[in-house]
Parts: structure tokens; sequence; C-alpha cells
């Protein structure tokens, strides 16, 4: 994962958090991201309005809570694609590592000669 990357992840967790210490959790309990203390205007807002985890009470009211629920769930999306690309690299790996032994052992032997009949066949 990049720097960039890696950065709006934790301006999320931390907007996510804002909300929790807020207690808006609930349309209920919806407050304005004054109140909670976050910014509209960043990436991280985008981001988690457009997954719905953090959701307007009503429209237009301009007082938002989080989702918990969806939350939840787009973090282990977020585990299930880190475990894959885990997997996918150690694969990856695995393969080049075999790739390179099996050279190595090809190297270290002399090529059959297909010119000369072989000893032993008529």
């Amino acid at each position: 994962m990049g720097a960039a990357a890696a950065a709006v992840v934790v301006a999320e967790r931390r907007m996510v958090e804002a909300f929790e210490r807020a207690g808006a959790t609930s349309p209920a309990d919806a407050r304005t991201p004054d109140e909670v203390g976050v910014a509209t205007w960043s990436l991280g807002w985008r981001r988690l309005t457009d997954r719905a985890v953090i959701r307007e009470a009503e429209p237009g009211s301009g007082r938002y809570y989080l989702d918990l629920e969806v939350w939840r769930a787009v973090r282990r999306s977020r585990r299930r694609l880190l475990v894959v690309l885990i997997v996918i690299l150690l694969g990856a790996w695995f393969f080049a590592t075999i790739g390179v032994l099996r050279s190595s052992k090809r190297l270290g032997r002399p090529k059959p000669d297909s010119a000369v009949p072989s000893v032993g066949h008529t």
C-alpha cells in the first residue's frame, strides 16, 4: 500500500473515531460535522459518505451519523483484499523461487546431445 493510500485510510479511521466519540452512531444521535470536528472537504469524508459509512440522518438536515455495521463491512472487505494480495505475493515468490532452483539445477548438468545415439539402444 502506498503512503498516500495509507494516509487516506488513517484519515478515515480518525473520522470514524470522531463520530464514535461524539456518540453519533444512529440517526437519532446524528450531529453536524462541526459538532463532531471533521472536515467535509476531505477525501476521507468523501470516501466514507460515498460508501454510506457516514450517512445523513435526513436529506438536507446537515446532521450525520456513523453506520457501524457498514464500517465493519468495509473493514472486513479491506482485510479480505489484503489477505488475497498476500497470498498472491507469496504464490509468486514461491513459484519464482522454484523456478530459480530448477534452473540452477539444470545449469549444473550437461545437456544431452540428441545427435549422438544413446548407449544400450538398438
